[in-house]
């Protein structure tokens, strides 16, 4: 049986959520991120495509 393989994306906060709208802060958060210039790997979803959408912004987005 084969495995399938994940997606996963490499979201990088490059800008500050200080003074940004409380729905975006959230974003962040959801997303795992705690400080600036944190690397995160995330699984390729709408949920969290959606979420990255909103802030995208703030973030920088790599395939993993």
């Amino acid at each position: 049986m084969a495995k399938k393989s994940v997606k996963t994306l490499k979201v990088t906060l490059v800008r500050s959520a200080i003074h940004k709208l409380a729905s975006h802060k959230a974003c962040v958060r959801g997303l795992g991120i705690r400080r600036m210039h944190q690397t995160v790997e995330i699984m390729d979803s709408p949920e969290n495509r959606g979420m990255i959408d909103k802030v995208s912004y703030l973030l920088k987005v790599e395939e993993a």
